[in-house]
């Protein structure tokens, strides 16, 4: 556990200057010992941090999200197409396609914006 004996001597420093300046100078105080505690934490953090390592950053690439989305329009795309051209000739082959390719551009645009 960490040593918190110099903290809590910089609270109780705070607290007998208050006493001593009295209640105007409190915010002033509070900040000077915040702007302490902040550096005492983030130095713990670096300490810790050097000791154990930071953690490896994950590569994302964009692309392999894509991978789901190109696989699944394929599998839907063959059925869809047999159906459409079944039902509607051309006219319902070309729709049929035309959603796919549109749903695939909004999911990639989607992607690129997340990353």
């Amino acid at each position: 556990m960490p040593d918190t004996g110099p903290i809590r001597d910089e609270l109780r420093a705070t607290m007998e200057a208050r006493r001593d300046l009295g209640p105007e100078y409190e915010s002033a105080l509070v900040e000077s010992f915040v702007e302490r505690l902040d550096a005492t934490i983030s130095a713990r953090v670096r300490a810790e941090l050097d000791h154990h390592g930071a953690a490896p950053r994950k590569r994302s690439t964009p692309g392999g999200a894509m991978i789901p989305i190109a696989l699944g329009s394929m599998g839907i795309g063959i059925p869809l197409t047999a159906i459409a051209a079944g039902y509607a000739g051309l006219t319902g082959l070309t729709i049929a396609w035309i959603a796919i390719v549109i749903i695939n551009v909004a999911a990639a645009g989607a992607v690129m914006r997340r990353n």
